[in-house]
């Protein structure tokens, strides 16, 4: 009854969202769980009734074998209510798989791109834990308890059948916890969303700290990020603290409630039996009856905090999900090989609203390479992020062979652009896997040549298992110079039309200069596109093209020669900033 080939999912073009799209596909299962909910709810008065039997027919008439027959009856009736439980269960399991399935390719998208357009909060994670939390609400029982309620008027009927006050009283308890439950979500809601924040906030501050133990260290500052963590920390626990104390009381009161309404049940049974001359299995009966009336109400409540933080990760999750609409892929493109265009462009960094690029405009040809040059700040790094399709123009478009950049398919356009930025992130596997970007079943000859064209060959072969040697998380196990080739590699792979080098030599000594410079005459040589963001004189030498820039503007363009006399003579613009450049969102 569930769909199991997520990744063949039509495309959903009714107005519902993915979470909603992707429930409605399980919409039969979800029914079987209604029906199968409702035979539970009939076999759930097994109980009752034969406590009536033995009181009111097994005892008074002392037969074994009525007591027997009975007791048979009512073994089968319970190993079906087990056997449809298990049913119930596995269904809610497999459901919430199939969410999860078709799901999060859409929200590991979000996550990886949304840093690309603002900033996700906290440690930019919480979409995952959102999609975690409607997983396994699904997959527990806060769906049976809502699936109960439905038949709850038939208990409250059954308990009426017996005698009118027992109905009368059920009515009673099941208003009482009704609204302790909703006192109870009116009551955590905000602090449950605060500290939902903080969580949130708590595990950015300390992955920070993480990936930046050597500076923490070197710098003294492990102390102040643990006070700053800290406050977060209190605030968190406070907020948590509120949520736990509030639901534990009312879930408290709910609970004492309860059982002194189970002894008054038991007392209203003994009223019945003396003032009106009822059976004595009517006394065990209306306990049983009416604690098993209330029972999808307590189910209910036990399961009101998963479903109140469901709700809400629905919610944001929802609110992220539409800023990445569904859209036809373009026709697919003939490969680049003629030229670059930019054309009047303007860029704006994610979470910023003030430009660091503005009115660029240039044209290389195939063969060309483009050294860009300027002080920190210039707007080099934030023009190249544009330029291989990693941020959106403000104004202006970035062609390749006439063609602007969001008419490509952004997987089909990476198989044309090498990018090599400034901050080099490897990913926890292989060597090989790492230089043919995890491309699967990749060809080991053309791994070894992107190694060559990099230069990192030999360097790669010195390691202790060559090309198959892990070298854990973001590269751990390589130096600062090895992960830098090996990143020139990757962006090496395949022979992309257009590479794009942002400081690629800033953890380069001498041989890995020389292997750049190689690198940047091989791209040229066979009819490529480089363009480098130099920060050492070194990376020039390979390019015949430069553009000088200042204050995210033109400064000047043209050949490499002409460009540097003419910026050298201006003392406003140095050729040349030996400094590191920062991440230019950070300071535009």
């Amino acid at each position: 009854m569930i769909p199991v080939a997520a990744k063949m999912k039509e495309p959903d073009v009714s107005g519902r969202s993915e979470l909603a799209s992707a429930i409605f596909d399980c919409r039969r299962a979800l029914l079987g769980i209604i029906l199968f909910s409702g035979i539970m709810n009939i076999l759930t008065l097994t109980g009752p009734l034969f406590m009536l039997q033995i009181y009111d027919r097994v005892v008074p008439s002392q037969s074994i074998p009525t007591l027997l027959g009975l007791g048979a009856i009512v073994a089968f009736l319970y190993m079906s209510l087990g056997f449809f439980d298990q049913i119930r269960a596995r269904i809610l399991v497999r459901v919430g798989a199939y969410v999860d399935e078709v799901v999060h390719p859409k929200v590991f998208k979000a996550v990886v791109t949304m840093p690309l357009r603002n900033a996700l909060p906290g440690d930019g994670l919480q979409p995952l834990r959102d999609l975690d939390q409607i997983r396994n609400f699904i997959s527990s029982g806060g769906p049976a308890a809502f699936a109960d309620m439905p038949f709850l008027p038939f208990q409250i009927l059954i308990c009426f059948l017996i005698d009118p006050l027992i109905g009368y009283a059920v009515i009673f308890g099941a208003v009482v916890i009704f609204f302790l439950t909703m006192a109870t979500d009116l009551s955590v809601r905000a602090a449950s969303l605060k500290a939902s924040e903080k969580g949130s906030q708590r595990f950015a501050v300390i992955e920070a700290g993480r990936r930046n133990a050597e500076v923490l260290r070197s710098l003294g500052m492990a102390g102040r990020l643990a006070d700053r963590w800290g406050e977060i920390n209190r605030t968190y626990e406070e907020s948590h603290l509120k949520v736990l104390q509030t639901s534990g009381g009312f879930a408290g009161a709910s609970r004492i409630f309860r059982m002194m309404f189970q002894s008054a049940l038991l007392g209203l049974g003994a009223y019945l039996v003396i003032e009106h001359g009822a059976s004595f299995g009517i006394i065990i009966a209306a306990s049983i009856l009416g604690a098993r009336a209330l029972q999808p109400i307590e189910q209910l409540v036990s399961n009101w905090r998963g479903f109140v933080a469901s709700r809400q990760a629905w919610s944001r999750l929802n609110r992220l999900l539409a800023q990445f609409p569904d859209t036809e892929e373009p026709m697919p493109l003939p490969d680049p090989k003629a030229g670059l265009s930019v054309e009047s462009l303007a860029v704006v960094p994610p979470a910023s609203s003030r430009p660091s690029v503005v009115d660029v405009s240039f044209d290389l040809g195939a063969g060309s390479a483009l050294g860009i040059i300027g002080p920190s700040g210039a707007g080099k790094s934030s023009l190249v992020r544009v330029i291989i399709g990693a941020w959106a123009p403000a104004r202006g478009r970035v062609r390749l062979d006439g063609a602007a950049l969001e008419q490509w398919h952004p997987d089909i356009l990476g198989r044309h652009i090498g990018y090599l930025p400034q901050d080099v992130e490897l990913f926890a596997g292989t060597v090989a896997e790492n230089i043919s970007r995890f491309e699967p079943d990749a060809d080991p000859e053309v791994i070894v040549e992107a190694a060559k064209a990099a230069g990192v060959h030999d360097l790669v072969l010195r390691l202790p298992e060559g090309y198959s040697t892990d070298i854990g998380e973001g590269g751990a196990s390589l130096s600062a110079g090895q992960r830098q080739r090996v990143a020139l590699a990757r962006a090496l792979y395949r022979d992309p039309f257009l590479v794009v080098l942002d400081e690629p030599n800033s953890n380069l000594d001498a041989e890995g200069d020389a292997a750049l410079t190689q690198a940047i005459r091989l791209i040229r040589q066979r009819g490529g596109i480089a363009i480098v963001v130099a920060h050492r004189p070194s990376a020039l030498e390979g390019v015949d093209m430069a553009l000088a820039m200042i204050n995210g503007g033109m400064a000047a363009f043209g050949q490499k020669e002409d460009v540097l006399r003419k910026v050298l003579k201006s003392s406003s613009a140095p050729a040349i900033d030996e400094r590191r450049e920062e991440p230019e969102e950070a300071t535009s």
